[in-house]
This record gives structure tokens, sequence and C-alpha cells, in this order.
């Protein structure tokens, strides 16, 4: 569109004066505002940046932090794709391991090199050459805000050299010798590993449950919040986690007994800081002669970290927190009655003395009838002792600096659904009703469906964090996080109940059944997913919804591309208790700019094999959709945002070439 355009006229300028104004303070005239439509063309024609999208790390930090660094298998792609025929396999290995983990890698080689600065030049120029790979489709702007400040400058100039000649050739040469004989190789390793890392991932999409059993969700989000580009949709687990954070005593709970039942006690006390002394003490007193069978924490056998008498008491903090997350939850189900949760007090079900509970008419046979601190006459009352436990622990989780940081780095980066370049991202479900429209869900005294629900329960989060929130508004906010944990229209649960209790004391497993919402079953219909994104506004030729939560049960099967292609679910099962399941570990989605590729990972060993042998996580890439042409920029809702820009440039050009606004040189109108 030339600034001479029909659709530009003096009336369309008056009325976007105000914007044209501001837009001017930027752009003062004619050749700044022709430069940056320049610069924005420019960006639009790149090709577009590859998104990593991942689901239900479940505190599994060492894995997720391997597959950030090797992007999913694409730096050993583009490694094999440049020296494929240049070096051997275990070569290559070695070389991506290093970008993988610099400091430490570098440590090992350099003992096992008796020419270290034969070694220093041969490892420059092959990282030189990979940076040059993984950075080609950025511009040198977002590139040089990549690069450390220290080496910025250095680094650019070996990107954009190419030393094809005798002259250009001493040059790169030269740079790479000083970077030696200044004794800088080591650092400089390091940033240019760093660097490849980060450019390997545009934008880093988190599927929800950060949290929950793996021993590292607190490492997990000190490597988000220092990530920087990422988005995250929440899950079932991080609002639980939230709801803990806020003051939700029932939310606490149920954090403490997960934590509990694997074993993992390093987020709780290591991560946050949260002191279990207290309960530790409680429930040795209490749960005394109690063999506690029923609540012997899912550890491996072989697991060095806890003996017999250590497990013996998780077994005993275990059982006392579940009771009194039993007590906690019957008192909410009661102050929300409106929530239609009393089917979940079930402590006043039991006949203590016959050992029985009456479940729907159905008399059940406890398989643990010892409940020292519930009282049969008032069975949801906690006891002096437990009653200041809560309180201690409720303490414990309100002080904790680490955890308010990080619950903040989640309320800043993430919502309850994205749209992104065509997919609606969210992470378990949409209430549906049976006929596949979107169903209605009352809160707080109003009923709301599909998009505007999830603004909704949004809004109904951060309310809990923000300290303008009214009183009763608050108070309901963070009662709320319980009810999205467990209850049966929560689009992060959406199932008829949790039969937590069921699990623990009654051995029929039908009692165990929680039936799923139709969501679920009704994912797979492609016009069902079609409505949900028509719901949405997301457009597009190929437009998708990614889900999580539920485990890909591969070894049954199943398969996560659904809906002939308009549905895929990327829970592949990080969580090492998913791995029988699952037969897998875990999926990530990658979007690049020649479409959609799903990548299968294997259990990871550690991070310490892979350092010492260069193992890397065995992964499959299945191709889930590619284009004919190879997407750019201008293809993205950025390039959308970039168009848009150059359009209220191109009308700036106008309003100046006409008159209507004045240019301005060093702050001075030009006549």
């Amino acid at each position: 569109m030339s600034p001479a355009s029909p659709t530009y006229t003096p009336e369309k300028i008056q009325n976007d004066l105000r914007v044209l104004e501001l837009l001017s303070n930027n752009f003062p005239n004619v050749s700044a505002a022709s430069t940056e439509i320049i610069n924005l063309e420019a960006i639009l024609n790149l090709p577009k940046g590859t998104e990593h999208f991942i689901a239900d790390i479940h505190g599994e930090h060492e894995a997720f932090r391997h597959i950030l660094k090797n992007a999913s298998g694409n730096i050993k792609r583009k490694v094999k794709e440049i020296y494929g025929t240049a070096m051997r396999d275990d070569a290559i290995r070695s070389l991506c391991t290093l970008i993988y983990y610099p400091e430490r890698k570098l440590e090992l080689l350099k003992a096992d090199e008796t020419d270290l600065d034969n070694f220093y030049n041969i490892t420059l120029h092959h990282l030189v050459r990979v940076l040059q790979s993984v950075s080609s489709k950025y511009t040198r702007s977002k590139v040089r805000k990549a690069l450390p400040k220290e080496f910025a400058y250095i680094i650019e100039e070996l990107l954009h050299e190419s030393p094809s000649d005798d002259d250009k050739q001493a040059y790169f040469n030269r740079i790479i010798e000083t970077i030696i004989s200044t004794g800088q190789a080591d650092a400089f390793i390091v940033a240019m590993c760093n660097t490849i890392q980060r450019l390997s991932i545009d934008q880093l999409h988190i599927l929800g449950d950060v949290f929950d059993r793996g021993p590292g969700a607190h490492i997990i989000m000190d490597t988000l919040c220092e990530y920087g580009r990422f988005d995250m949709q929440w899950g079932n687990h991080d609002a639980l986690w939230m709801g803990a954070a806020a003051g939700n005593n029932a939310c606490i709970a149920n954090v403490l007994r997960l934590s509990l039942r694997y074993g993992n006690m390093a987020t709780l006390e290591d991560g946050y800081g949260i002191n279990l002394v207290p309960l530790a003490t409680f429930a040795m007193e209490t749960y005394a002669d109690d063999p506690c069978a029923n609540f012997t924490p899912k550890l491996n056998n072989d697991d060095i970290l806890y003996d017999d008498k250590t497990r013996r008491l998780l077994a005993q903090m275990h059982k006392a927190i579940a009771i009194i997350q039993f007590k906690l939850e019957g008192q909410l189900a009661d102050k929300r009655p409106e929530w239609g949760m009393q089917n979940r007090k079930l402590l006043d079900k039991i006949d203590m003395q016959r050992g029985v509970l009456t479940l729907d008419g159905k008399e059940y046979e406890l398989k643990d009838n010892r409940f020292p601190t519930v009282d049969p006459t008032n069975p949801f009352r906690l006891t002096d002792e437990e009653l200041e436990l809560v309180n201690k622990l409720h303490h414990s989780f309100i002080i904790s600096e680490r955890l308010k940081k990080h619950i903040q780095c989640i309320l800043l980066n993430g919502c309850m659904y994205t749209v992104c370049n065509s997919n609606l991202l969210f992470h378990a479900s949409m209430p549906l009703n049976a006929d596949g429209s979107l169903k209605e869900v009352a809160i707080g005294g109003k009923r709301y469906k599909g998009r505007d629900l999830f603004n909704h329960i949004g809004m109904t989060m951060r309310a809990a964090f923000n300290a303008e929130t009214d009183s009763d508004e608050k108070d309901f906010a963070i009662d709320y996080y319980w009810y999205l944990w467990c209850g049966p229209d929560s689009p992060l649960f959406d199932k008829s109940k949790m039969a937590t209790f069921e699990r623990y004391f009654l051995s029929d497993k039908e009692t165990h059944r929680e039936e799923k919402g139709n969501y679920y079953e009704l994912r797979n219909k492609e016009e069902v997913c079609d409505m949900i994104l028509d719901s949405f506004d997301v457009e597009g030729e190929h437009r998708h919804i990614i889900n999580g939560h539920v485990p890909v049960r591969i070894s049954k099967g199943e398969t996560p591309i659904r809906a002939n292609g308009k549905l895929m679910v990327i829970d592949g099962g990080f969580a090492k208790a998913y791995h029988d399941t699952t037969g897998i570990a875990g999926y990530t989605l990658v979007y690049h700019s020649r479409g959609f590729q799903l990548v299968q990972h294997e259990p990871f060993s550690s991070t310490e094999e892979a350092i010492k042998n260069g193992t890397d996580i065995v992964s499959t890439t299945q191709i889930v959709e590619l284009t004919n042409h190879r997407m750019r920029v201008r293809d993205t809702d950025k390039g959308h945002e970039l168009s848009a820009q150059i359009d209220e440039l191109m009308e700036l050009l106008y309003a100046y070439r006409t008159g209507i606004l004045k240019e301005r040189t060093n702050g001075k109108l030009i006549s």
C-alpha cells in the first residue's frame, strides 16, 4: 500500500489524529517512519520462530531441564545436519552434551586433552557454525539481545563474518586465537552454548502441572522465572499450590498429603522451607500404635533416601494430614453448599464400632478403622492439637518468600487458557453438556460457559492475591481454589468426584471410580472441537486444541492426535509414576516454520549420566502436520500485530506528506 493510497483521507487522519500524534513521538519524521516500516517488513519475511509445548512436568526437573537444554532434540538435529558426514557419532554426542551442560562437560573434556589450544580452536569453530544455524531465523537485533553482554560484540562479529576468502579467514581465525590466548576460551564457550540453547526455542508454552509428585517443582519454577519467554496455562496441581499459597487450609492439606504419598519432601522443605516438624511430632504421638499400612509412601524399594524408620514416620504423617484434610474439606463443603460437594463428606458415614462405611445406601467394610482424632458426634471438628497444627502449617506456607515469588511468576505469565497462532491451549477440560454444547457453570450466583467461564475463573484466582480485593470476594476466591482442585464442574478436574477417601479405606474398586465429564469423550469428535474453537474465536485453516492432563497410554494403543488432527493431547507422562502406565516419559509438541512435530521421549536416566557418557533422552519424532510453504513471521499472531503497526506508520507517512502533521528533527519542527 502506498502513502498516496485513497484509503488514507484527511477525514480518516483527523479521526486517528490522537493515535498518530502519539506515534509521532517515536517516529518524528518521514525518514524515521520509513526506516521502521522497512525494518518491520524485513521481520515479517523471516521464518516463524520455533514454539515448544510441554505439559504435566509434575516436578521432574531433571527431565524438564534436559528437554529445555536440548530443545527436544532440535539441537542434535542441527548438529547432525552440519557435521553428520564430518564427525563421528561419539564426537557429535560430545559436542551436543557440551552445548547442554557447558560448565560441567568442559571440565571433563579438558581433563582428557593433551593439546588444549587445539581443543579450544576446534570447539569454538564448531560452536560458531551451530550458533549461525540456530540464529538464522532471527533479526540481528533479536540475536544481539540474546547475547551475553561481555561477549556480545565478539560473538556478533563471528556470526556475521563468513570466512570465504583468505582475508576473512585470517580475521576470523585471529579472533578465535585471541579468545584462547587471553584465557577467555572457557567463559566464551559457556556463553556460546547458553546462547545456542536460548535461540533454539523462541516461545515456550507450559500447559499446566509444574507441581506434584516429582522432587523439583521449585527448581522448575526457578528455571522458568529466569527463562522469561514462556506462557503457562494453569493445571489442577498448579491451582492446588496456588490455593495453598493463598492460605486455603484444605489445599495446604492436599499438598502435604500428596507430597507425603510420594515421599516428596524436597520441594516442601528444601524448596519452600515448609516446617514439617510440628506435623511429624503430632503424627508420632497420635498414631504411635497405628501401623498406617494404607499410608505407606509410594517409594522404590531400593530408595536409599528413606530407611524403614523414616518410611514409618512418613506413613504416620501421611495418615495424620489425610484425616485433617477430610475434616477441612467437610467444613468447606458446608461453608459453600452451592458447590454441591456434600457427597465428599464421608467421616460422618462411618460406624466406628462396626468398622463400616455407608455409601449410597450400601455398607462397605473399612480397611482401616483407627480414627483417634475423629469424634463420632462431630466428626469434622478439628481437635485442639489438629487446629494448632493447621495454624502452624498455614503460617509456614504464607511466609515462604520463595513460594510467593513463584506464585507471582505463575500469575504474571499464566492464565486459564491461551490462544496463540491458531492454537487454543488449556490444561484439562471444557465443561460440556451431553449433546456437546457448552455447559453453564455457576460461580458466585452467576452462570458462565466457554470463554466467559475461563475468563471469570482466571479473575477469581487472581482476586485471591490482590490486596485491593473486597474481603468477602477474597474469602470466596481463596475457598474456590479447593473447588478448582476437585469440583465436578471445574475445568481443571471435571469428574464426578475425587475418590481420595475411598482409595485409602475401601477395597471395592467400584467405589474408586471417578466418572469423567463429557468433554473427555466428546473431544474426539471433530465437530465438537470446531465448536469450541469457534466459541474462542480461534481462526485459521489449520487450528487446534492442545491439552495435557490425561496421560496417553501408548502401551494400550492410544494416540495423542485426535478428532482428525484438531486435538492434540501431549501429556505422555513426565512423572516417573506414570511410566509403567503410559510406556513412555512425556511428549513435547514442536511448532516450527514447516509445521507440527510431536516428539515422544523415553525415560531420562540422569543429568550425571548425560554429562559423563553423553547419553541423551531417546526421542522419536512424529510429523503431525506440515505446510506446503515455510511459514513466515507474517503468518503468525505477531506478524498480524506488526502488519497493523505498518498500516499505522503508513498512515503517519501520509499525514506528514500531506502536511496534516508537521515533521520534526531533533525536537524542532521542519519548516
